[in-house]
């Protein structure tokens, strides 16, 4: 018998995250426009309302209200009976401009010495159980409520899905080598239609428990086959992970028809650990939605995976845990620090692997942003399904103002999944070249 370990993820229709996409979106917005903008911005949503509130510095225009219904529209949330749709709810701005205090201790003559737009400590986690070198239990968890979202778009099957869903699963691992054994239990909650009414010898609680018992035969013979599959389409041997011989929870509360913003007041950043690795590593605590790379709780956390999920695949150590602080307004961070858990397969310490690594790289702000090309519209692909172990590409994006001719964007996403600094590494640590 190994260790359990659970992870969960939620869906974009989760309150939480209608809140990060319209951040995000937002925050888009404003760097297509204007590169240089400086954004925080916060987004509340509830029962037919969406407040957006934070600090702006950008010579760009936002037309909130119409980015905004953009974003839900494009969730699901569609339909009055849900008490929150795209077209009809209201949207509140109190967006103002960034503080000067704050400003002076960013903005510097010599760009490379921009100053940290905050002070605070960033983590990023590697480790080699899967091919994104990310925690099993979180991938997982991840893919149930992709493949659930395909789904309730189809159409064809699930019909009653509505956007609001979680997942969890725990995995059993080996206690020696932490590696994945089996899916020990899946838990999936999803918000649906009250598609079996009550009528005369239907009780409410007869209903209710007819709804519960066809959600979760569905899941267990049309979402689970289909989470598989996909897995298998993409030679991923996570797939052999789910068994016969795992425990099924679907909606363990009974009814999920009320939810949304309807059902749980949504705010930007309150799923950090969802974004990140899923309990596994550490966090320092700072949400990334709805902040330009300035703010090192985004851009130096972005930079910290980097640095880990390279050292792992350059074999330095199974597992990396990076550190990284910052005092605001100071361009070079107080310290950096790589934990590999005891599995570095080089004599060395922690303590000198961490100095190696800080000779190889810049974590200025201003590098952050030039070495992973965060100056970019590419923030609102990160705010659903995790910030890490995404796949790197370029895409076309195409941004629709109100009143404005539609524009294309190409840019790079999730730049800090790239395997570039394998090479670079494994001379600096093994003298290969």
């Amino acid at each position: 018998m190994g260790f359990l370990f659970t992870s969960e993820s939620v869906s974009e229709g989760h309150p939480d995250k209608v809140s990060d996409q319209i951040s995000d979106a937002i925050l888009d917005e404003f760097l297509r426009h204007d590169p240089n903008s400086k954004v925080a911005c916060e987004t509340l949503c509830t029962t037919g309302l969406v407040v957006v509130a934070g600090e702006v510095r950008s010579s760009a225009y936002v037309d909130i209200q119409h980015v905004t219904r953009r974003v839900i529209n494009r969730i699901g949330y569609t339909k009055s009976e849900y008490q929150f749709d795209g077209n009809s709810c209201g949207v509140l701005s109190a967006i103002h401009e960034q503080s000067p205090d704050i400003n002076q201790g960013v903005v510097r003559e010599a760009e490379e010495e921009q100053g940290a737009g905050d002070q605070g400590i960033m983590f990023g986690y590697a480790c080699n159980e899967t091919r994104e070198y990310m925690p099993a239990t979180l991938i997982l968890s991840h893919v149930i409520l992709k493949e659930l979202a395909v789904i309730r778009r189809e159409g064809q099957v699930m019909t009653y899905l509505r956007p609001d869903a979680k997942s969890q699963v725990t995995i059993e691992y080996d206690e020696q080598t932490h590696r994945p054994l089996r899916v020990h239990t899946i838990v999936v909650s999803t918000q649906h239609d009250d598609f079996i009414p009550t009528s005369k010898g239907v009780t409410e609680k007869m209903a209710e428990k007819r709804m519960q018992e066809k959600i979760r035969e569905d899941v267990r013979t049309i979402l689970i086959p289909r989470v598989k599959a996909r897995l298998e389409r993409a030679k991923d041997k996570l797939a052999r992970l789910i068994g016969d011989d795992y425990i099924l929870h679907v909606n363990p509360t009974g009814k999920f028809v009320i939810g949304g913003p309807h059902g749980d007041t949504g705010l930007t950043g309150r799923k950090i650990i969802v974004d990140s690795y899923g309990g596994r590593g550490a966090h320092g605590g700072g949400a990334f939605s709805g902040k330009d790379p300035s703010k090192v709780d985004r851009s130096a956390a972005y930079a910290a995976r980097h640095i880990a999920k390279n050292l792992v695949a350059a074999g330095v150590a199974s597992r990396a845990l990076v550190q990284v602080a910052y005092a605001i307004g100071v361009a070079e961070p107080v310290s950096l620090y790589v934990n590999t858990y005891g599995t570095a397969k080089v004599d060395m310490t922690d303590g000198e692997i961490s100095r190696r690594v800080s000779r190889l790289f810049d974590m200025r702000p201003h590098a952050i942003e030039q070495r992973l090309g965060l100056r970019a519209p590419i923030y609102r692909e990160t705010s659903t399904y995790g910030h890490m172990g995404r796949t790197p590409r370029t895409v076309t994006k195409r941004f629709a103002a109100f009143g404005e001719e539609p524009v294309e964007r190409t840019v790079e996403l999730f730049t800090w999944e790239k395997l570039d600094m394998v090479d670079a590494l494994r001379r600096e640590f093994f003298g290969a070249e």
